[in-house]
């Protein structure tokens, strides 16, 4: 017995503003082009075999924030940079996130651990209900809600600093 999906082309389109902006925010606007197309393509290879669609939007952001855990672990593992490196320009991140309003904050939310990092995001940018966050960070309301306040009670320490 299978499970009713839509389209997956349906689920990209209604999901690929809050995934892209979700993925800006926690692994910058470096490395978000990757970790967008990586959630996307695990995605797309697990859809086929779901076997619940109760709430596709937490699992998306499910993967993504395994994807952006996966791009914090790799950047670990690469070169370390040379002494002089050329001068060039940076480039402007897309506008219309929050991320882009404050740059230097959403670097610290970058630093916090990632279920924080996942919540503090999800709660505040995307308006996520503390039952849909569980649900994403595979916790309890009252975890989802704790990961909120202990990550937003950090930044204001580390903000205020």
């Amino acid at each position: 017995m299978g499970v009713a999906l839509p389209p997956f082309q349906s689920l990209l389109d209604a999901h690929r503003a809050d995934v892209y902006r979700f993925c800006v925010a926690t692994v910058g606007p470096a490395d978000a082009d990757d970790v967008f197309q990586e959630t996307w393509i695990a995605a797309l290879r697990t859809y086929p075999r779901l076997r619940r669609a109760d709430n596709l939007r937490a699992w998306l952001f499910r993967i993504a924030q395994n994807k952006a855990i996966d791009a914090h672990r790799s950047r670990s593992r690469r070169p370390t940079p040379v002494e002089s490196v050329p001068e060039r320009e940076a480039q402007q991140p897309a506008a219309g996130g929050a991320e882009n309003s404050e740059p230097a904050l959403w670097a610290r939310v970058r630093e916090l651990p990632p279920k924080q990092r996942t919540a503090i995001f999800c709660r505040t940018v995307l308006g996520m209900s503390y039952t849909e966050l569980a649900l994403l960070l595979e916790s309890s309301e009252d975890a989802a809600r704790r990961n909120v306040h202990e990550g937003l009670k950090r930044l204001r320490k580390e903000y205020a600093a």
